[in-house]
């Protein structure tokens, strides 16, 4: 049944102070706030196709005077979001097309410096995805967005369910950024990996939910051109489907990590090798909650 949206927290009623330290309990934030934790229902933002039966597109940044940004709409829907917490052992990138990762250390804290994030944070992601993503042996970080739930950020959580790549779009980030080896590079397997992390954990409002790509049908997925400046790729939008199972892990700390697979070139487990996502209004957050501000890591994997 479609819904209406929820209506969130204004980002400018969010608190945003640096939490203090991580002595406080496992079930409150530094502020003595619950963490909002278990099974719950919650509005999705789904893929509602243009009115006019043109292509889908969507512009990165600033559109033409005149275009709009996008020109498809959105469908609410109320959905059963199950809690990764506790259970975290029963999902793989093969299987599910998304991990978790916890007690993962970090010499970067300030996340504020495109420099240092490229030279201290770039290289643990880089071995942080050879040691636990099987049979990789080369990564290549290609790109970064932080986002922050506070007036005049670059980038804020994005409330729609949606896929960064599709089979299109990932054989072209090859070609882009590896154009000497791509042809090579195609002929064997390759992934496309995000590896996101919150910067002020344990995220309190909009946290991130997840569909098990094994319950997601190609039939949920539309191509939407993805416009920059220079070039054009593509994402995929998701249309509602009851079968889809969602998922988010309440509480995620910044010792945690997700790894989101958008592409597997995998004959076997390819299938299930793209995972919707997208941030969400949890209805048990709390007034007042601090504003969740992220990282995630676009990488190809090979091998």
């Amino acid at each position: 049944m479609t819904t209406a949206a929820p209506l969130p927290t204004p980002a400018h009623e969010l608190s945003n102070a640096a939490p203090a330290s991580n002595s406080q309990s496992e079930d409150v934030n530094f502020q003595g706030l619950p963490i909002p934790r278990g099974l719950i229902t919650a509005s999705l933002s789904f893929y509602e196709a243009p009115k006019d039966g043109s292509k889908p597109y969507n512009y990165v940044e600033k559109q033409p005077e005149g275009v709009p940004q996008r020109n498809f709409g959105q469908e609410w829907h109320e959905v059963p979001i199950d809690d990764l917490r506790g259970q975290e052992d029963r999902f793989t990138l093969n299987n599910n097309a998304f991990e978790v990762l916890s007690n993962v250390p970090s010499g970067e804290y300030d996340f504020t410096s495109d420099e240092k994030i490229k030279s201290i944070y770039y290289p643990e992601v880089e071995k942080l995805l050879l040691a636990n993503v099987p049979g990789a042996n080369r990564v290549l970080l290609f790109d970064y967005t932080i986002r922050r739930s506070s007036p005049g950020a670059d980038r804020e959580p994005v409330v729609r369910v949606h896929i960064d790549q599709t089979p299109s779009s990932a054989a072209a980030r090859v070609k882009y950024h590896l154009p000497e080896e791509a042809e090579q590079l195609l002929q064997g397997r390759y992934r496309i990996i995000n590896v996101w992390r919150p910067l002020n954990g344990p995220v309190m409002a909009h946290p991130l939910a997840v569909a098990d790509s094994a319950t997601v049908n190609d039939e949920d997925l539309v191509g939407v051109e993805h416009r920059y400046p220079d070039r054009n790729g593509e994402t995929a939008s998701v249309r509602f489907n009851p079968s889809q199972k969602w998922y988010y892990w309440s509480g995620m700390k910044n010792e945690d990590r997700l790894l989101l697979k958008c592409f597997d070139s995998d004959e076997i487990v390819g299938q299930w090798g793209r995972v919707p996502h997208t941030a969400f209004v949890h209805p048990n957050t709390p007034e007042g909650a601090i504003g969740r501000e992220s990282i995630e890591i676009r990488a190809l994997v090979f091998g």
